[in-house]
């Protein structure tokens, strides 16, 4: 079992990554309480993982996920979309049994 993550999506992170002059961060997915639909996506650069983190090494990228947030992020897809003259990262999540209408929030 583990999270995905996209190639647009790494390309991103990794673009991300250098135009911020980061060093020794790791991706951290997370879910929080909150949004419309009761909880709400995280995504941020980190540089500390606890000893209970799950970590996932991705096409260079690690990605990190507290165990709580796993719960509901296992089998997900982060994906990278462009939209017209914007984009943004998404959640795919088969355990998301309903979702908002911007995708930042979701049931389970």
């Amino acid at each position: 079992m583990a999270v995905n993550v996209t190639e647009s999506a790494i390309k991103q992170v990794k673009q991300l990554i250098e135009s911020q002059h980061l060093e020794n961060v790791y991706l951290r997915m997370g879910v929080r309480g909150g949004g419309c639909s009761g909880l709400s996506y995280n995504l941020e650069f980190d540089t500390e993982v606890s000893q209970h983190d799950k970590v996932f090494e991705i096409d260079g990228i690690k990605v990190v996920v507290d165990p709580k947030s796993y719960l509901y992020l296992n089998e997900t897809t982060l994906d990278y979309v462009t939209q017209g003259l914007t984009g943004g990262f998404t959640f795919v999540n088969p355990q998301a049994k309903s979702s908002c209408g911007c995708g930042s929030s979701f049931s389970a």
